[in-house]
């Protein structure tokens, strides 16, 4: 249980940074399951790119790995968001 935490961490704050982004920059091209979805997948990059650089210095594995996931979630709806915006405009 002790390896799935990071993960599973990563997978939530992903999909809640996908989700305040998409809501944020009213992306109507996407609907909350695609914004759940690409926030997850970001989560856990942004998790692993955070871990990869050595950014959990001064921070708890917890804690580096939710900012991480809020931030790549955020990242990846937002570049989602805004190619799927403009193939159906």
């Amino acid at each position: 249980m002790e390896a799935l935490m990071p993960l599973i961490t990563q997978l939530i704050s992903g999909a809640i940074g996908g989700n305040a982004v998409g809501a944020m920059l009213k992306q109507q091209a996407t609907n909350v399951v695609v914004r759940t979805i690409v926030g997850a997948i970001g989560g856990i990059g942004g998790g692993l790119l955070l871990q990869a650089v050595g950014g959990e210095a001064g921070l708890s594995v917890l804690v580096a790995n939710a900012i991480g996931g809020l931030i790549g979630g955020g990242v990846l709806q937002a570049i989602a968001g805004s190619l799927l915006g403009r193939k159906q405009a």
